[in-house]
C-alpha cells in the first residue's frame, strides 16, 4: 500500500500545478458521484395514508332511474340498484294501490335505466300468458313486452320478435321508440306501422 502511495506521489510530483488540479478535481467528482449513486434513497417526511382498499363488486355502479306511473301510492321517478326488477320499482314507488292489476305486469322483469313502468288499474289492461301487458293506452311497452306480445304487433313474427328481445338485452333496453329502427328487419315502412302502437 505504501509503495503504491509512494509511486503515486512520485508520478504526481512530475505534473504541473494545472495537471495536478485537474487530477484532484476528477478524483473529487468521482467520489461525489459514487456517493450520490450508492447512498440509500431518503424517505420524505410526513404522514402517509394506507393504500386504499379495493371497492366491493358493484359499489361503483350507477343506480337505475325509472319512472313508475299508474296505480301506485307515489307515482314518479325512483332510483333503483342495478339488477332491480319491476317489483322493486313498484315497491320503491310506495307499493300498489288497492285497485292495481299486478297480475298483468311481469314483476320479475329486469328494469333498465330510463324505463317507464305503468301499473294498470283493474280493467285497464289484460296481460298475456307471460304476465306482460300493454299500458292503458293499448300500446306495447317494448322494454317489458314478452315475445308473444310483440308478435301481436303488425308485421312482427317470431323471428323479428326474437331480434327485438335480443337487441333489448344486448343494449340494456330501448331509450326511445325510434331506436326500433336499429333492429335488423325493421325498415322505414315497418317502423311507420309500429311507432303509434309501441312505447317505452
Amino acid at each position: 500500500m505504501l509503495e503504491k502511495l509512494s509511486s503515486f506521489l512520485d508520478w504526481a510530483s512530475g505534473l504541473s500545478y494545472r495537471q495536478l488540479a485537474l487530477v484532484l478535481a476528477l478524483i473529487l467528482a468521482l467520489g461525489v458521484g459514487g456517493y450520490l449513486l450508492l447512498r440509500p434513497a431518503s424517505r420524505p417526511e410526513g404522514n402517509f395514508l394506507p393504500a386504499r382498499e379495493e371497492p366491493e363488486a358493484g359499489a361503483g355502479e350507477a343506480g337505475l332511474v325509472v319512472h313508475v306511473a299508474g296505480a301506485v301510492v307515489h307515482p314518479g321517478v325512483v332510483i333503483l340498484d342495478p339488477g332491480a326488477r319491476v317489483m322493486d320499482a313498484v315497491q320503491q314507488a310506495g307499493g300498489p294501490l288497492p285497485d292495481a292489476e299486478l297480475d298483468s305486469l311481469n314483476l320479475a322483469q329486469p328494469v333498465s335505466d330510463g324505463q317507464k313502468i305503468t301499473v294498470p288499474r283493474k280493467g285497464e289492461g289484460v296481460g298475456d300468458r307471460d304476465g306482460n301487458t300493454p299500458p292503458g293506452g293499448g300500446k306495447v311497452n317494448i322494454n317489458t313486452a314478452g315475445k308473444e306480445e310483440l308478435e301481436r304487433l303488425p308485421g312482427i313474427g317470431p323471428t323479428l320478435a326474437r331480434r327485438i328481445l335480443d337487441y333489448r338485452e344486448a343494449h340494456g333496453g330501448f331509450r326511445s321508440v325510434e331506436e326500433l329502427r336499429k333492429v335488423s328487419g325493421i325498415g322505414p315502412k315497418k317502423f311507420e306501422e309500429l311507432k303509434g302502437l309501441v312505447e317505452i
